[in-house]
């Protein structure tokens, strides 16, 4: 008996996805399809191929915020349709950020008066705020130039190699001259005393970085302007400082209170930090505040009135959701100076028991340092027998998500790991993480690969030293014996601990 099937043109009574023919065809890759799907089918496909991304909770290359607490989840859930922009309709919401601006300047230090409204914005993340600043600085070194007569058509800025590609995209796009002062071995973040020979009378501002992407190190503010204000008496310019704060400005508050970075320092003039960062909200807020009212130049501020009422707008951006400026507002009431002063003391705890961790290997060479941003970057001791880059694609397999890469200019030649401490990385992870290290170093060092290049290397010593076995040259065959033999023993080796484990 034949047995025959014949496809039902509209599955409408099936309720399994996986028994309808959607699942029988390929998702749209370039044009928008004819029909409709069914809103089950659609979630299903889509949820299925995202399944192949990372885990985001393991991903350790990302600095940005993979976990809320369920309440405020629901409170970015309930405010996901509301527009940032319309503030004449959602004036509570205009509340909430301008909240958000005054605590980060109180935070930061700024210089306000009791009841003083501070000046600063929400922006969707970093890379918006450095715009916003380095064009407030722009804006007010040509007035000023324009003011006594002299050419303001070549404004330059001066950072370190080590910035964030944000920086570079800044300088390209608003015709800025990029002055970048190079790394060196050992010294991977801006000297103050070089940054400071490169500024001239066309610098806009120096920008300090409080946090480098590279090791998460802490530039000297302090000494930078320091040095800047010398600079300036000697010349009579007024060059000031920006300080990117991205990943430092909510850790250096909590646990490095002394430390001077922030509007302490007379020349710091504007700061910008992320929320989606240590700010502890998913991606897509930033914050960039001024020290006061005089650094913002007037003239950049739109004032619209067509949602409304006049609403005066600086953003680079018109929408945007309203989700994670009522999070950050969330997470700042919710755990207070207490709760952030933990959440960083257990990140920067974590850090120590990774770098301890990987320290006891005794293959590693830490580049981080400890007074930072609780990560830990590292570098093979010896990297003739495999590289970062062979680790960080191996522990892929573990689920670990560590990126390998190498320095800016001029330390290049230097490759490192990183492993970011989030608030949901717990001492646990950071022990497993150590362990399934180990587990990758033992795996490539056994691998048919390495095991013939490391027996051509014993070879080659073996006939410095004279050595009589070093005198026959092995054939091909011989080799492919050799290295069969030792990968024989490796399997051998993986199987007997693995006895008796189910």
């Amino acid at each position: 008996m034949v047995l025959s099937k014949i496809a039902s043109e509209s599955d409408v009574s099936i309720h399994s996805t996986f028994a309808s023919r959607y699942v029988r065809t390929s998702l749209p890759r370039f044009k928008m399809p004819e029909n409709s799907i069914p809103k089950e089918a659609a979630y299903q496909i889509i949820n299925d191929e995202l399944m192949l991304d990372g885990n985001p909770r393991l991903n350790l290359a990302s600095f940005v915020t993979t976990w809320m607490e369920p309440e405020c989840d629901k409170l970015m859930m309930d405010s996901i349709n509301k527009n940032y922009v319309d503030m004449d309709e959602y004036p509570v919401t205009t509340e909430l950020q301008n909240r958000c601006v005054n605590m980060i300047a109180h935070l930061f230090n700024a210089p306000l008066e009791d009841g003083e409204t501070a000046v600063g914005v929400g922006t969707v993340g970093s890379s918006e705020a450095i715009m916003l600043a380095g064009l407030a600085f722009k804006r007010k070194w040509q007035n000023k130039m324009k003011a006594q007569g002299k050419p303001y058509d070549k404004p330059n800025i001066v950072t370190g190699a080590n910035v964030q590609v944000c920086w570079e995209k800044f300088a390209r796009y608003f015709e800025v001259e990029l002055k970048e002062v190079k790394l060196t071995d050992g010294y991977y973040v801006m000297n103050p005393e070089k940054a400071v020979e490169m500024v001239d009378e066309n610098t806009i501002c120096v920008a300090a970085i409080l946090g480098s992407t590279l090791n998460g190190e802490f530039e000297d503010v302090k000494k930078l302007n320091d040095l800047l204000i010398e600079k300036n008496k000697e010349t009579g310019w007024d060059t000031p400082i920006h300080v990117d704060a991205a990943s430092g400005g909510f850790i250096a508050p909590f646990i490095y209170p002394e430390l001077e970075w922030d509007f302490r320092l007379p020349l710091v003039k504007s700061i910008n930090v992320s929320g989606h960062k240590y700010g502890l909200v998913y991606a897509g807020i930033g914050w960039v505040i001024w020290r006061n009212k005089e650094d913002l130049p007037d003239e950049l501020i739109f004032h619209i009135n067509y949602l409304g009422a006049d609403q005066p707008t600086f953003t680079l951006n018109f929408s945007k959701g309203s989700s994670q400026v009522i999070a950050q507002y969330y997470q700042l009431i919710r755990l207070g100076y207490e709760g952030y002063k933990n959440v960083m003391e257990n990140c920067q705890e974590n850090a120590r028991v990774l770098r301890e961790g990987l320290e006891k290997t005794g293959r590693f060479d830490i580049v981080s340092k400890e007074v930072g941003v609780p990560l830990v970057a590292f570098s093979l001791k010896d990297n003739s027998k495999h590289d970062e880059f062979e680790i960080s694609e191996t522990l892929r397999r573990f689920g670990w998500i560590v990126p390998a890469y190498t320095m800016p200019p001029d330390a290049q030649h230097i490759t490192v790991l990183r492993v970011v401490i989030r608030e949901d990385f717990s001492r646990t992870l950071a022990e497993r993480l150590v362990m399934d290290i180990a587990k990758v170093l033992h795996e490539l060092d056994m691998l048919p690969a390495r095991v013939k290049a490391k027996l051509a290397m014993a070879e080659e010593g073996a006939a410095a030293n004279g050595s009589d076995s070093a005198s026959h040259h092995k054939t091909d065959r011989e080799w492919e014996l050799e290295v069969t033999e030792a990968w024989k023993k490796f399997v051998a080796n993986k199987k007997n601990k693995t006895k008796g484990v189910c």
